[in-house]
């Protein structure tokens, strides 16, 4: 099982770039007022229970954590989606999907090409 943690500020992120040298990090933005992302985050949620502990699992809430949605936006020059998910390794982005698109077995395909 890997521990989700939430983002709430925008110096946090620099945390995520140094532990995405020793392991993957999936990151996802989450809006608490949408019923797709809502759906999303269990299946986040569900892939995180079942995942090894060589990986970290981030959340910001989109609307609660405005600041630093748009940091991740500015950062990864992906535009901001929600629900959107993020995977990092390498101080890289080398996966990302949003909406319906995010699934248990999604996020477990784009790990496997790791």
């Amino acid at each position: 099982m890997t521990a989700l943690k939430e983002l709430q500020a925008t110096d946090e992120l620099e945390q995520i770039w140094q532990e995405s040298m020793e392991n993957p990090v999936l990151l996802f933005k989450h809006s608490t007022t949408c019923p797709i992302s809502a759906g999303a985050f269990k299946e986040y949620q569900s892939f995180l229970e079942s995942a090894s502990g060589d990986l970290y699992g981030y959340m910001v809430k989109v609307i609660e954590s405005r600041n630093v949605s748009n940091k991740i936006a500015d950062e990864t020059n992906i535009k901001h989606e929600s629900p959107q998910i993020f995977l990092i390794k390498n101080k890289k982005v080398l996966w990302n999907t949003s909406h319906s698109k995010i699934t248990a077995g999604s996020i477990r395909e784009a790990l496997e090409q790791v």
